[in-house]
């Protein structure tokens, strides 16, 4: 069986969302482990997920785009949400360093993915922002790094060629902030993965976008036995009603 879906930004990071709290190792940390969601527009759905409550996505982002590159007007209101042996934890960004170890999962999210699944973050911060604090110790310890992205954020450039032309001391003229690019690699999570590991499907990204309602969105081809392809149907369908994420300045 055959079916075709149409997925709203919003209803895409839902979706998104739903299959990175589906993932083994995610799952294995929240009880035994530890957690670390960073900011970011999906992280926050993510969290959500995780927490089975609504969380403040507006003050829960750093940098996003609308008609120019921006960074969030609330940053700082919310950290990193940090979820330990089961259980919510208040931990300072030092704190969370010091604890990272193998066995616990770090959650970011990314502007960018190529097609050989590298995924590509925005940083405006001298700094590196999250990534300059948390990807390198996190990597050197055997941390699990998931990457929930969704794939209207496909690009065709190797990510590692645009890090090498981009740059906040590179760019003469932007619109907003200018950044550089920072590759991550780790475990994705995109629409297709979340609907292949929630329903025994197969995923096609066939469009991207459209008008109206339809800005932003992805269209999918699901395949399978029609149980399965029902499913995730009806899944996608109750999407729809999913609020979009509403940030200060994004217009």
């Amino acid at each position: 069986m055959k079916a075709c879906v149409v997925l709203s930004p919003s209803g895409s990071k839902r979706l998104i969302a739903k299959g990175v709290v589906a993932l083994p190792a995610v799952r294995r940390a929240l009880e035994t482990g530890m957690v670390v969601i960073t900011l970011g527009t999906t992280n926050a759905v993510v969290a959500e997920e995780i927490l089975g409550a609504p969380i403040d996505r507006g003050a829960f982002a750093a940098g996003f785009i609308a008609d120019r590159w921006n960074v969030n007007a609330r940053l700082g209101e919310m950290g990193e949400i940090v979820i330990k042996n089961g259980a919510r934890a208040e931990m300072g960004p030092d704190e969370i360093l010091a604890s990272l170890s193998a066995g616990d999962v770090l959650i970011k999210g990314g502007n960018a993915i190529d097609p050989w699944g590298t995924v590509g973050v925005l940083t405006s911060a001298a700094s590196g922002g999250t990534v300059g604090r948390y990807i390198a110790p996190a990597l050197a310890r055997g941390v699990e790094l998931v990457i929930p992205i969704g794939l209207a954020k496909a690009v065709f450039t190797p990510i590692s060629e645009i890090s090498q032309e981009i740059g906040i001391g590179r760019i003469d003229l932007c619109m907003g902030t200018p950044a550089g690019m920072f590759p991550l690699h780790g475990r994705t999570v995109t629409e297709i993965d979340a609907l292949e590991m929630l329903f025994p499907v197969r995923v096609t990204h066939v469009a991207s976008s459209g008008i109206g309602v339809g800005e932003g969105s992805v269209s999918l081809l699901i395949e399978g036995e029609e149980k399965g392809v029902r499913a995730a149907f009806s899944l996608v369908e109750s999407l729809k009603t999913e609020p979009s994420v509403t940030i200060a300045g994004a217009g």
